[in-house]
């Protein structure tokens, strides 16, 4: 079979490999469909701290059961299905009591141990959820993304009746405000220096799209939201002057929650923080509820995924999928890599 690794920064290259055997607790998933996630860019830049060289990337997937282990039952093949792909220790103090979502030796499959960029993989049946028939492959790619959305929200106290601002209108601050609405916001804004995205964000359905370079973002939130302000605020940039806006412009006692991921180290006055009780919340992943709870708003139709797809490229062109996200100029959301 075909497998694409990652041999260097900006290097793919396709090997000719053995297909797996699922072992008794398996289940060996012919891919489908990929997802390129933002944390996918890093690593083909080479400027992700936490994976090294060689990777078979592809965690953002949607697939079919192609085998089944000995004890797997619950699924039978050509079953719909995508994974979480962390891969936990099971015995430190996160993994046991909850939240093995922060295991102490976590690993994502995909960066530090092998993803599904192949056209077969094999993983553990417990890291498995079956999906609808009526659920698209590319809808299955979905579900990673939207359940690292769901979490961040729950992490925020959820959405229901409340107003959410969301700061960043790339693909997860996309999904975040979506899931936002589906999940019972009162209201939903989001922003974003790029047009495109705005836009993007309008044909999702967000309630106002509001672009600070051309409005005060602080007139646009008393305008949109009133006196009383956001209830919720989710950062989904990872850069120091939208967290800055963040607690600038959050009514006093209310919640923050960071969910894009910090490149460089930004200063934020704490002061603020100190004076009008905010509340600062970090998220990471995923626990197995927020993914039955993604699959639930897609079955539903409450998402609106096919306006992200941006760009679509055949499993041979995985290099091309990075290229044409270079030449985007950020003109993009969604990446489907398309395998049989």
């Amino acid at each position: 079979m075909k497998q694409a690794v990652m041999t260097a920064p900006g290097e793919i290259e396709f090997h000719n490999v053995d297909k797996p055997v699922p072992g008794d607790d398996e289940i060996l998933m012919q891919t489908r469909r990929i997802g390129v996630c933002g944390s996918d860019i890093h690593v083909y830049h080479g400027l992700h701290p936490y994976t090294g060289y060689p990777v078979v990337q592809g965690h953002e997937v949607g697939g079919v059961v192609a085998a089944l282990g000995k004890n797997v039952t619950g699924f039978k093949v050509g079953d719909k299905i995508t994974f979480m792909p962390q891969v936990t220790c099971g015995k430190c103090y996160m993994c046991t009591h909850g939240m093995y979502h922060i295991c102490e030796e976590l690993k994502v499959m995909g960066f530090q141990t092998g993803g599904a960029a192949q056209e077969y993989f094999a993983l553990p049946a417990a890291n498995v959820l079956k999906l609808p028939d009526t659920m698209s492959l590319e809808e299955a790619a979905f579900i990673e993304p939207i359940a690292v959305t769901v979490h961040a929200i729950t992490r925020g106290g959820g959405a229901e009746g409340k107003k959410v601002l969301v700061l960043g209108a790339g693909p997860i601050g996309n999904l975040t405000a979506q899931v936002a609405k589906a999940l019972g916001a009162k209201a939903v804004m989001i922003t974003d220096v790029s047009p495109y995205k705005l836009e993007k964000a309008r044909r999702c359905g967000i309630d106002f799209a509001v672009n600070p370079t051309d409005e005060d973002l602080n007139g646009a939130i008393l305008h949109h939201f009133g006196p009383e302000r956001a209830d919720l605020i989710l950062e989904c940039v990872g850069v120091e002057p939208t967290i800055t806006d963040a607690i600038r412009y959050a009514r006093k006692g209310s919640t923050i929650v960071i969910v894009g991921v910090f490149g460089k180290k930004p200063q934020v006055d704490l002061g603020l923080v100190q004076d009008r009780e905010l509340t600062l919340v970090g998220t990471l992943m995923y626990q197995k509820p927020d993914y039955e709870c993604a699959i639930d708003l897609v079955a539903r139709g409450k998402m609106q995924l096919e306006q992200m797809i941006t760009h679509r490229f055949p499993f041979d062109r995985y290099l091309d999928a990075y290229h044409a996200i270079e030449a985007s100029k950020g003109e993009y959301l969604k990446v489907m890599i398309e395998l049989a």
